[in-house]
């Protein structure tokens, strides 16, 4: 062998084969997706596989404005694109220019996009949606009349309160036409003037929930004008009718279990209520009551009969005080009269007439104390004790010094 080829060149050889090969450079290929990574600069690498071989593929970022969906683990997908070498490796990958859901993935992409389409409508607003009654008299299902489903919510809402009316539409919930049924459902119910609508179904594929996902059911729970309440399948499964309804219910029984309480909670409710009431009135009574004892009595001090009284017993008080006092200065009297009389006793006249003196006075009743107030032959009276001595002075002898 005389012509030896470096690594590249036998590469570069491979490559320019896979360029010449029309079928290589416009394929189609179907595979599962697997090892989905998004890189940083917008290139997405992921590999194409079936249950016997895989292929590794590449969609760069100019590229990826025709992706209408994001790429994801075990996704069915329909690849367009070439096939080519990567000479550094030496290996040969798909290099996608187009990608699109295959089957189901079908439905998926028809489910995110009317999902979008409706979201940005404002289908979906949180805010306009309508509250569910609490206690409902009637309640209206679409859904089949035959299966688990009904079966269920009736009952449910039986054993949780037997006086709510049930009126089933019965619809056909699977299958070419079902949605068409679902929404004269709905409609029929509407103006009957039930509380709330349930709609749903039980679980099944996604191709047997797909009348559930379909546009004029989405319109016709949105402009039901009664609450709705969608129950479709399984917890894990989500129906465009979901994010439409009022409320979304995990399970036609968790439905019957939203849509109807439980009564026997509520006469329970309805006890303990009676019992606080009634607490509470006993207790409004009992202050009350002390509140019109309290304004009785105040009202009692100032009527005419206690003030009177009042008045009375301050007017005995007083006398009685004025009896007292005068009584305290009456004696305080006689006691300073006694203290004056004995004082006066050695004063009086007559004190001093019992002792054995006498009082004289002359003729014009004027006391004689002095021996040059009389002269001989003047007549005087003389006062003793039993009586008075009619005299003549004789003589008047000076007294000695």
């Amino acid at each position: 062998m005389d012509q030896v080829y470096s690594v590249t060149e036998v590469n570069l050889y491979i490559k320019n084969m896979f360029v010449r090969d029309r079928v290589l450079n416009q394929i189609c290929m179907k595979g599962e997706v697997s090892n989905c990574k998004y890189h940083s600069s917008g290139h997405i690498y992921f590999t194409l596989k079936d249950e016997t071989g895989q292929m590794a593929c590449v969609m760069f970022a100019g590229q990826r404005t025709g992706l209408r969906f994001r790429l994801e683990e075990g996704q069915s997908v329909l690849v367009v694109g070439s096939i080519s070498v990567y000479e550094r490796d030496g290996k040969y990958q798909m290099y996608a220019r187009e990608i699109r859901l295959d089957g189901l993935g079908l439905l998926y992409e028809r489910f995110e996009m009317l999902k979008k389409s409706l979201y940005a409508e404002g289908l979906f607003d949180p805010s306009l949606k309508k509250k569910i009654p609490e206690y409902p008299k009637k309640i209206g299902i679409v859904t089949a009349s035959t299966g688990a489903a009904i079966q269920d919510i009736i009952n449910i809402s039986k054993r949780r309160n037997p006086y709510v009316q049930l009126i089933l539409y019965p619809a056909k919930v699977q299958g070419e036409g079902a949605a068409e049924t679902v929404v004269r459902g709905i409609r029929r119910l509407d103006v009957l003037g039930v509380d709330t609508i349930i709609v749903g179904r039980g679980g099944g594929s996604i191709e047997d929930l797909w009348a559930f996902n379909e546009e004029i059911v989405a319109r016709a729970i949105f402009a039901c004008k009664t609450p709705v309440i969608s129950a479709v399948g399984h917890e894990t499964d989500i129906t465009i009718a979901d994010y439409v309804a009022d409320l979304r219910a995990p399970t036609p029984s968790a439905a019957a279990e939203l849509a109807v309480n439980d009564v026997s909670l509520l006469l329970s409710s309805f006890v303990d209520y009676h019992s606080a009431l009634t607490q509470e009135m006993m207790r409004k009574i009992a202050l009350k009551r002390n509140q019109a004892e309290q304004l009785k009595m105040r009202l009692g001090y100032v009527s005419p009969i206690y003030q009177i009284r009042q008045k009375r017993q301050m007017s005995v008080d007083m006398e009685e005080r004025l009896s007292r006092m005068m009584h305290q200065v009456l004696n305080n009297k006689k006691h300073a009269l006694h203290l004056y009389i004995e004082r006066m006793k050695g004063l009086s006249p007559l004190q001093k007439l019992s002792s054995g003196y006498s009082y004289v006075a002359d003729e014009e009743g004027k006391v004689v104390n002095s021996i040059t107030k009389v002269k001989s032959g003047d007549h005087v009276t003389i006062s003793v004790t039993d009586g008075s001595i009619k005299a003549v002075v004789e003589t008047v002898t000076h007294a000695e010094r």
